[in-house]
């Protein structure tokens, strides 16, 4: 979520972290009383406010691999009584890839914002976000038997010239009134417009293991996204007798509306076989895009309202219960195109769900806090299947129950939970088809979570965490129930601690060291290869002095060779991660 706004649509670029303030990692099904939003938990992204005095920074980061990224942060009144305030963040970054790319990696990113104390109980707040990436296509490297490719992760799997483009742009505002210090009400908007462009593509589709021949399939595709999203709510605080109560009441609007085109036909005429062993990328010429035949595409249209409301009860001083109830009504329009294997046609699908939540917190003692959370889910599968229709919509349900210790009051604090979520219709690569999804019928994920962060001592910070997760497919058509879900380690922690010199003469001198551990993890969820663990150490030294800051980091340390990620197939999704990477920047403020 960005500023508490699902972000529906594509999901096709990356965020920008340029204008973020900080982000907020809200855990467990208590997080879905934020509104649409998983059991599992949300990421939530705080935009940078415009300040009421004068504020400039300038910032140049580089590092290998040619990265260079300068950026600027302005922001202070635009008026003496300083009602009308602005904030203005941009940023230009390029980096080659580790891998044999023949393009660098380039992003513009600008974002404006403006605030306007209307009166002493209204603001106004309006921003925008625009984001634009010419990439190269990358797909990542192999499987192969049991494992992945015994090939340098450098090696190209699609042509090194093939590239995408990506445009974003994201405006709204905020409203915010206040009647009094217990009544407000908030009126919130969004406008996404999500679109990217697979120009050409020699896409990867199957090897051979006996004679490492991948078959590579020439595709293209074109999507773009509008979603309009609305707002509204009413909060208000009040008391009944001894008891405590905050309510929240609220309605919430949302348009989607799809268009895309895929061009891809599974056929000889449209094979550019790759010898992974020792590659010819100028064997095939790639057609021109218009003889590429439609495989599927088209318009959909999803609206979706739901109404909410719900109760922060004090019981008493160390008792607090939360509940609250939800209610959806979601329909998707969809208008295929016209295929060499049949005409399209026109659908409409109809859900409704009711999806309750209900958590407590209790306080024996001060220091240690006791919780449960339990919630339903309910969104609409923006996802498509083959034949270019949405898929049914993904419902869920959690519970979490934990422990919350305060070891240093106000500084240090750690977290123990056990969580259990399942899942119905969760969309997931489909293996066979590229550029389409097919849903699991169940999964589920249960384990313990367990978190230590804040300062041990002055100067000395620490965030330290750590994950037991037991994730499997419970229920299927097509995939054996009992796999493991594809992608999630069984163990995985991690640690970075920081320790900043606090007096003499080399305060501001700091230092910081820390390292991620992600275990074994099965690379599709037939669970026929599997991706190994992996121990990162990442450092970094800065020093901040008077109005200016200087930084160094340096990630994968000892430039260890790992797999990052994976998606669902064989041949496309499995990312190899950064080697070593090292970061620098100087940045003044004034």
């Amino acid at each position: 979520m960005r500023d508490g706004f699902r972000l529906f649509g594509n999901d096709s670029v990356e965020p920008e972290i340029a204008n973020l303030e900080q982000i907020e990692v809200l855990k467990g099904p208590a997080s879905i009383l934020y509104g649409q939003a998983d059991p599992g938990g949300l990421i939530n992204l705080v935009t940078k406010q415009p300040l009421s005095e004068p504020f400039y920074n300038l910032k140049l980061q580089f590092g290998n691999r040619d990265f260079v990224s300068p950026s600027v942060d302005f922001s202070g009144p635009l008026t003496t009584d300083g009602n009308l305030r602005y904030r203005f963040n941009a940023l230009y970054r390029q980096e080659e890839s580790f891998r044999n790319l023949d393009d660098k990696f380039n992003r513009i990113f600008v974002g404006p914002t403006l605030a306007w104390d209307i009166g002493d109980r209204t603001n106004l707040t309006v921003s925008l976000e625009y984001i634009k990436d010419d990439n190269p296509a990358n797909f990542g490297t192999l499987a192969f038997g049991d494992g992945i490719a015994d090939i340098p992760l450098e090696l190209v799997t699609t042509n090194p010239e093939d590239t995408s483009d990506k445009r974003y742009w994201n405006v709204g505002y905020n409203l915010e009134h206040r009647f009094s210090e217990n009544w407000k009400a908030r009126s919130e908007f969004r406008y996404i417009t999500d679109r990217y462009d697979f120009g050409v593509i020699a896409l990867p589709f199957s090897l051979d293991e006996s004679t490492g021949i991948l078959t590579r399939v020439f595709a293209a595709q074109f999507s773009e996204a509008d979603i309009y999203t609305l707002y509204n709510n009413v909060e208000a605080k009040f008391n009944v007798g001894s008891v405590k109560n905050k309510v929240l009441f609220g309605v919430d609007l949302s348009r989607t509306e799809t268009n895309d085109a895929t061009r891809f036909a599974p056929s000889p005429e449209f094979f550019s076989p790759l010898d992974i062993f020792n590659p010819d990328y100028s064997a095939v010429a790639p057609p021109a895009e218009e003889d590429i035949p439609i495989a599927f595409g088209g318009e959909t249209t999803t609206d979706r309202i739901g109404i909410y409301l719900q109760n922060q009860i004090d019981i008493l001083d160390n008792l607090i219960l939360l509940a609250g109830a939800r209610y959806d009504i979601v329909e998707q329009d969809t208008d295929t195109l016209d295929t060499d294997s049949g005409p399209g046609m026109e659908t409409n699908q109809r859900d409704t769900a009711f999806t309750p939540r209900i958590g407590i917190v209790y306080q024996p003692i001060e220091p240690i806090s006791l919780y449960a959370n339990y919630a339903q889910s309910f969104n609409p599968n923006t996802a498509t299947d083959a034949e270019g229709l949405p898929l049914e919509p993904e419902e869920g349900e959690g519970f979490e129950l934990g422990i919350k210790a305060d070891l240093i009051k106000n500084r240090l604090s750690t977290t123990l939970a056990y969580f259990n979520i399942t899942k119905q219709n969760v969309a997931t690569a489909d293996p066979v088809n590229p550029f389409a999804s097919v849903a699991t019928g169940e999964q589920r994920s249960r384990g313990i979570d367990l978190d230590l962060n804040g300062e041990i001592l002055p100067g000395w910070n620490i965030i330290a965490s750590y994950a037991y997760i037991d994730a499997e497919i419970t229920e299927d058509n097509t995939i054996p129930v009992g796999n493991r879900l594809r992608g999630i380690p069984e163990h995985s922690a991690s640690l970075w601690s920081t320790y900043e010199i606090q007096s003499g003469n080399l305060q501001g001198l700091g230092f910081g060291l820390g390292f991620n551990f992600v275990g074994e993890r099965q690379g599709d969820n037939d669970n026929s290869f599997k991706a190994d663990s992996y121990f990162l150490t990442n450092a970094a030294i800065f020093y901040r002095k008077s109005k200016w800051q200087f930084g160094l980091n340096v990630d994968n340390l000892f430039d260890i060779d790992f797999i990052e990620s994976v998606g669902n197939g064989r041949t496309r999704g499995i990312y190899p991660g950064d080697p070593l990477t090292v970061r620098a920047s100087v940045s003044v403020e004034f």
